[in-house]
């Protein structure tokens, strides 16, 4: 289709079972270079949060998981739910993990232990999302590098003014961010390439020629950082159009330690203008531990939940909450002696008896007990809206909870459900905040109607006692 569902079910992104075939083809020729360590990085709009499966159930994170991909970098959400919006994705077998619908933290843990030390044994299947900020609203501009299979990348507010420099670390790498559990298996192997371990490196930019790079090494085991080593760096000279590559050799296997957040690195860089600028203090792990970090509720929201798995298990959830909510009282109340009133929950208060007793009231009354059953049937079997569904008008369409079901502007073709989850953002809001309260809120409407005509009978009986003693 040439045009969008219009807002707000067009959340999703909803990749093709086309374009699924021709990401996997042009990852393919990379996989087929044999004897050749290649470096691939993808880019997308959505985060595979907000990814929809394919026709064939095809998603994209199976393809990137497939072809190893080092890193996808994506957008749309930018940096409006958190800073900490980046996922580490690992292959899960197990038919009945949680991750295919959920991930707590940052790092997802493997199912089992990954390292295997045999020759030519292929490496864990992962990759790390990484969501970008956005430059319209904030400024923001990330610069990414590859430095001998080592991906780093450096996140840039230009809000807070212009950079005259810039100072990206590529080794060793972000143990918070940026290591992967093919590193640290590599490491224990012994399989790694030492070369890429010997030195200190980083990326430099600068307006004005640089007289002075040094990198330092803080330890944070007595408590507070305490610096251990302070080197200077050599420029690399390569002909190269974009930065200045720095490095400083080093004894990486001095920093060998359990712990993944004790030892920190930082390079300060001072231009011929007398300008020092530092790098991000960031800890590293040389033997590829990986620091765990946890998101925010709201960063867990938007990243930790695939939201396209979720859908229909919250879908049928709040379906059945709402028949045991109709049902279970009402078969009590047919079938069990035990009856709950007011008169019940005076004699005994608790939760469990004034749910029951406002729930059974509710029953009580048959026409609102069966207009909030013959509704739930209707929500689940009809359609909810009608409209028009594409941006740009054209013919209306009706959205059920399946989707919404239109035609093409040639009134030729149907096409069945479109939008699905997208219209999650609808049904689910619809069923948690305006069916379940309405429920709720008739059945204390019902059980104060009892109370007071309770009440009133009673005035009524003793008022008639009077009058008759009275009359005597």
């Amino acid at each position: 289709m040439a045009t969008g569902l219009r807002g707000p079910t067009n959340l999703f992104g909803h990749p093709t079972d086309q374009l699924m075939t021709q990401i996997d083809s042009q990852l393919s020729q990379w996989d087929s270079q044999k004897g050749k360590s290649i470096t691939k990085i993808s880019f997308g709009h959505f985060p595979l949060s907000f990814s929809a499966f394919s026709e064939s159930q095809k998603s994209l994170r199976d393809v990137f998981l497939k072809h190893s991909v080092s890193a996808y970098l994506c957008g749309h959400l930018h940096t409006r739910f958190g800073k900490n919006l980046k996922r580490h994705h690992q292959s899960n077998d197990n038919f009945l993990s949680s991750h295919k619908f959920f991930q707590l933290n940052i790092h997802q843990e493997p199912s089992e232990n990954t390292k295997n030390c045999l020759f030519r044994a292929p490496p864990p299947k992962e990759f790390w999302e990484w969501e970008m900020g956005d430059w319209r609203k904030s400024r923001a501009m990330r610069i990414v590098a590859v430095d001998r299979g080592h991906v780093s990348y450096l996140d840039i507010d230009f809000k807070s003014g212009t950079k005259k420099t810039i100072v990206l670390p590529t080794f060793p790498l972000d143990s918070r961010f940026m290591l992967t559990s093919s590193l640290h298996q590599m490491y224990g192997c012994q399989h790694m390439v030492p070369f890429s371990f010997e030195t200190i490196r980083c990326l430099v930019f600068s307006v004005s020629p640089i007289t002075s790079v040094v990198s330092r090494i803080y330890d944070t085991r007595p408590g507070s950082p305490l610096m251990i080593m302070e080197t200077t760096m050599t420029k690399f000279v390569r002909d190269i159009s974009r930065g200045d590559i720095y490095a400083a050799a080093w004894n990486y296997k001095a920093f060998e330690d359990p712990s993944p957040e004790r030892f920190w690195l930082q390079i300060e860089v001072i231009d011929v203008m007398g300008r020092s600028t530092l790098s991000e203090l960031r800890p590293f792990s040389v033997n590829g531990l990986s620091a765990k970090i946890s998101w925010t509720w709201k960063e867990f929201f938007v990243m930790g939940c695939q939201w396209d798995a979720l859908y229909y298990p919250i879908f049928w959830f709040a379906v059945y909450l709402i028949l045991s909510i109709l049902l279970i009282p009402k078969f009590v109340l047919v079938f069990s002696k035990k009856q709950y009133s007011y008169k019940t929950f005076i004699s005994e208060k608790g939760l469990i008896n004034c749910i029951a007793w406002v729930l059974q009231d509710l029953c009580r009354v048959h026409v609102a007990w069966f207009g909030f059953l013959g509704y739930l049937i209707y929500l689940l079997s009809c359609p909810w809206l009608i409209g028009q569904v594409f941006t740009d008008g054209g013919n209306r369409g009706y959205m059920t909870r399946m989707g919404w079901l239109v035609k093409t502007f040639n009134s030729r073709e149907k096409h069945n459900y479109i939008g699905s989850p997208d219209i999650m953002v609808v049904v689910l809001p619809h069923f948690f905040f305006v069916v379940i309260p309405s429920i709720l809120i008739a059945g204390a409407l019902a059980a104060e109607r009892s109370i007071y005509k309770g009440a009133f009978s009673i005035t009524f009986r003793q008022e008639r006692r009077q009058r008759f003693q009275s009359g005597k």
